[in-house]
């Protein structure tokens, strides 16, 4: 069985205060784009699993997929299975890449071996997994809060416009991003701005709080918002932590050499 895993990019990030468990509550909404890995599984004489394309940092045991595989196994008792992963969305991109492995894995184990997990026990075991997995068992745009894992699925539609997304070679780690982010009470009404598409105030007020900490120790992910912006993006900003920009453009953008030095995905929406 083949499945497509997509990436997601966020409109907005607020920080919006600590928990006294170290973690952070969040406002952002979460939208799926069409950027994908290959997820595939067959029977096997012995649980394994291999991946090619992007190289995975780290030992197989720990990746995302063999985890959600191995949470369904101890409840439901599935077979053995040959796994492998073609990596292909930019990893510590902010573009949730592994969570959607995760995700789908769990959908495609449901499925198959026709599990009748409903979305919302579907969503509980995602949680397990991390953050932004069980965004992507709906996988429909959604306002995302508490420390992402609460999902208020809406009618945000971006179809006919186009993306474009760069990914430098920054790697941001989960401690540099929250480190000089200073949680605040979202002030904007997020949902109302997004369902306005008025990009003028997107630009003012759509706003990824992980960027005033991110940008000085990277100045390169700035000087990519800004050309995009001159490259005739109607809004542009970072995903969750980074290091991924993008822009959304109206009408089919030309790519500027600027961008061809990084890894870079043309997207129709």
């Amino acid at each position: 069985m083949v499945t497509f895993p997509n990436a997601k990019i966020n409109l907005g990030l607020s920080i919006t205060r600590k928990l006294h468990n170290g973690y952070h509550s969040i406002e952002s909404c979460l939208y799926p784009i069409p950027w994908c890995d290959v997820l595939e599984f067959i029977p096997g004489k012995k649980i394994s699993f291999s991946s090619s394309g992007i190289a995975i940092p780290g030992e197989d045991k720990d990746n995302l997929v063999l985890k959600a595989y191995k949470l369904l196994r101890k409840d439901f008792g599935l077979p053995e299975l040959n796994i492998h992963l073609h990596k292909i969305i930019p990893m510590g991109a902010g573009l949730g890449g592994g969570s959607a492995d995760a995700a789908f894995m769990l959908k495609m184990l449901n499925s198959e071996f026709q599990l009748f997990l409903d979305d919302s026990v579907l969503e509980d075991y995602a949680a397990q997994l991390g953050s932004d997995c069980p965004f992507f068992i709906q996988n429909k745009p959604a306002i995302a809060t508490g420390t992402g894992t609460d999902l208020e699925v809406f009618d945000l539609d971006l179809a006919g416009m186009w993306m474009l997304l760069i990914k430098p070679e920054v790697h941001i780690s989960t401690q540099e991003a929250y480190a000089n982010v200073t949680p605040k009470p979202n002030e904007v009404d997020l949902k109302a701005l997004l369902e306005s598409k008025d990009f003028s105030l997107w630009r003012e007020k759509l706003i990824n709080d992980f960027e005033a900490s991110i940008f000085p120790n990277h100045p390169v992910l700035g000087k990519i918002k800004e050309a995009l912006y001159q490259n005739g993006a109607a809004y542009a900003a970072m995903s969750g932590s980074g290091s991924t920009l993008f822009g959304l453009y109206t009408e089919k953008p030309e790519i500027s050499p600027v961008f061809e030095t990084y890894t870079y995905k043309l997207i129709e929406l």
